[in-house]
């Protein structure tokens, strides 16, 4: 079964009241790759008043972590984590760091401002649905070059490779495979080689 995160990282930056907020959004695979994270974060910025977070950081969506970093509780943590489940995100950080700007915000201020920063990077963020695929390696005779970009024309190639022989290292959605083989084969009427390789949770781009 598939879920959604996002791939790779992303950035948002708002001021709020004279105080400046920089928000970071980064694909998580476990708790400890999400406090490695953090640890760069709050590296990155030893200066600030305060670095809030929360993760989820496993597939099914239970473990879930927040912190609210000495703001008033229930301010940053916990909006932030709100912003992720209401994505429906799984492995999946987002950390808010403020430099104070002298303007106290209050409690619903700040509530908006921590949820508003998570929802900027995540919008920056490319969203995609994990799932698990099967990649596959094609093999043409270079005559067929031409033919097998357009086959795969929209499709996740992973690598090309030109050798003896012209071939393409493509993931393919699991429940996708035994029919995108057998398009295969038609389309080159047999001469193709595919090969199966390992299977994983891959980012296919999520539908809009």
């Amino acid at each position: 079964m598939g879920y959604r995160s996002i791939a790779g990282e992303a950035f948002a930056e708002k001021v709020i009241e004279k105080s400046r907020f920089l928000a970071y959004a980064k694909h998580v695979e476990g708790e400890e790759e999400a406090r490695a994270a953090l640890a760069e974060i709050c590296a990155l910025h030893p200066l600030a008043t305060h670095v809030c977070f929360a993760f989820i950081a496993d597939k099914a969506g239970n473990l879930q972590r927040f912190s609210d970093a000495g703001e008033p509780q229930g301010t940053a943590g916990m909006p932030i984590l709100g912003v992720l489940k209401a994505q429906e995100l799984k492995e999946t950080l987002v950390a808010v760091v403020r430099y104070f700007g002298g303007i106290k915000l209050g409690a619903g201020g700040l509530t908006r401002a921590y949820a508003g920063c998570a929802s900027a990077a995540l919008s920056a963020a490319k969203i995609c649905n994990f799932e698990m695929c099967e990649e596959l390696a094609l093999s043409v005779d270079y005559a067929d070059v031409n033919a097998a970009l357009r086959f795969l024309e929209g499709k996740e190639v992973l690598a090309k490779n030109f050798s003896e022989r012209a071939e393409f290292t493509v993931a393919v959605k699991e429940s996708d495979a035994e029919i995108f083989k057998a398009r295969a084969r038609d389309f080159f009427n047999g001469k193709i080689q595919i090969t199966i390789g390992k299977r994983y949770y891959f980012p296919f781009a999520a539908e809009e």
